[in-house]
């Protein structure tokens, strides 16, 4: 069994004694930061002096600074930029301007397990990462829930890093959903893993070979796009709900049975043996060199095969169809289309 923390099991007192440098505002930065602020601890958000979010931050009534400023007094400094981006920022302006002893945290384990972020011994080194997006970490905060959480220590330089992680926990509302105890190692290679082989990889794949399955056998792409798109969230919000059992209790019968007999025959065993293939790439750090190349190089890959993804027919299809859902209320800080990238 996981080892789990809860509220108890952390003392909020310790990293509200702490001065914590968020670095970055993007999805978990905000709701870090505006979560630790609400629980009494004396953040500061450090961006780019150019960046977009300095006005959000400040309107917010968030302390803001450049990144190397922000770091200079910080005891804790959560690294919450992109992982392309986290090396550099780390070596050009957090590591040269950074106190000897200052913890580092992260949210997700990429530069540390393979290796592009190398920091001295005298540091406490932590993951605190929140299962689920940003938006979703805020929301839930503010609600008097929270999101649960997987916790971290690579290396604890100061013999608090346990604490002070669980501490942090708390301070975002993670500890009220729970938090289990992991490595970084697990915690990138599993996620890295979840995200490629299901739950984005996966899925965007499976959906897409759907819809041209019945469009390629003549039925309309609308009701295609209902049948293979639209009708999942209504699956998933069910298996979230209660797991497997309860999706398949709450379909009908056919679809049960359906399920059972057809599902083995589209996810064969082959699929397993793939995605222990993607596994492998992800442990030896062969998707890591992959992705950190192409971006270094401008990411000309990644931007080919996301232009690929939008201009596949499902995409075409589902921006007119959206329209018609009144009740759905897209999100501020997404514009269809690549063109607003």
């Amino acid at each position: 069994m996981a080892e789990m923390f809860y509220e108890d099991d952390a003392d909020l007192a310790l990293i509200q004694s702490k001065k914590v440098t968020v670095v970055g505002y993007g999805s978990q930065g905000h709701a870090h930061s505006l979560n630790l602020r609400d629980s009494g601890v004396d953040v500061t958000v450090a961006l780019r002096p150019a960046s977009a979010s300095w006005a959000k931050a400040t309107e917010q009534g968030l302390k803001v600074a450049a990144i190397e400023d922000a770091v200079k007094d910080a005891d804790v400094i959560m690294i919450l930029a992109p992982d392309q981006f986290q090396r550099g920022v780390y070596a050009r302006q957090i590591e040269p301007n950074m106190r000897d002893d200052a913890a580092l945290f992260f949210a997700h384990g990429f530069n540390i397990r393979f290796g592009y972020i190398k920091p001295a011994a005298g540091h406490d080194i932590c993951l605190v990462a929140p299962k689920g997006p940003g938006h979703t970490v805020r929301r839930e905060y503010e609600a008097g829930r929270g999101v649960p959480v997987i916790v971290g220590v690579e290396q604890d330089a100061s013999g608090q890093a346990w604490p002070l992680a669980l501490s942090y926990a708390k301070a975002i509302g993670g500890l009220r959903a729970g938090g289990i105890r992991t490595t970084f190692t697990e915690e990138t290679e599993t996620d890295l893993f979840g995200e490629q082989a299901v739950l984005c990889g996966g899925v965007s794949q499976l959906i897409k070979y759907g819809f041209e399955t019945l469009t390629e056998a003549g039925y309309q792409p609308e009701v295609a796009y209902f049948e293979v798109l639209h009708e999942l969230k209504l699956i998933v919000d069910l298996i979230n709900e209660g797991g497997l059992t309860k999706q398949r209790w709450s379909v009908s019968d056919t679809a049960e049975y359906g399920d059972y007999v057809s599902g083995p025959r589209v996810i064969t065993p082959v699929v397993k043996e793939n995605m222990q293939a993607v596994l492998a790439d992800i442990q030896s750090g062969a998707f890591a060199e992959r992705f950190i190349a192409d971006q270094d190089a401008g990411a000309p890959e990644f931007k080919a095969l996301r232009a690929e993804g939008e201009n596949h027919p499902i995409e075409k299809v589902g921006p007119e169809l959206r329209k018609l859902f009144a009740w759905s209320k897209p999100d501020a800080d997404f514009t269809e289309g690549s063109a607003a990238r």
